[in-house]
């Protein structure tokens, strides 16, 4: 295992704060040679930091993403990650539409990494109110601890 991409529509809101909780929990495992990323399946925000609000969130359970700027998935994320986790089933979706043929990254939905959860989509804050972010850390922080554990449990069984 050497990458993770983490996925959402427009790369300013939920897949930055999941590639920041995912770098956190990966440095705390002492897994720093793991590289994480982001993206959007939209290009409506290339170049743009994260959205005011998640950055705030993040930055309350420790977790600077502001540094992020936000860019569109490539054909070439397909070889280049090993695991692409998208938010939502519409993301999870168009990356199968884009991934192309023999192409080596798997698609995942993030939250199949979090255990038993009523849900298996992290819903996008954007357009609620902050408390909305809360909860979208609520479940990325639990999903990006169930990765890491997946990550350390692949590489002891070889």
């Amino acid at each position: 295992m050497k990458s993770i991409l983490l996925v959402c529509l427009g790369n300013i809101c939920r897949s930055p704060i999941a590639e920041g909780a995912v770098r956190q929990v990966l440095d705390k495992a002492g897994m720093t040679h793991i590289e994480t990323d982001s993206a959007g399946t939209s290009g409506w925000h290339v170049g743009g930091p994260p959205d005011p609000r998640a950055v705030k969130a993040a930055l309350m359970r420790d977790i600077d993403i502001s540094a992020q700027r936000a860019r569109q998935v490539e054909a070439a994320d397909f070889d280049r990650f090993d695991i692409i986790a998208a938010m939502d089933r519409n993301n999870y979706a168009r990356l199968r539409e884009l991934q192309p043929d023999g192409s080596t990254g798997r698609v995942h939905l993030f939250l199949e990494f979090a255990g038993e959860l009523p849900v298996r989509e992290v819903p996008d804050p954007y357009y609620g109110g902050e408390d909305g972010f809360d909860h979208a850390l609520d479940l990325i922080e639990q999903a990006a601890r169930g990765l890491v554990t997946h990550i350390a449990a692949r590489a002891r069984s070889g």
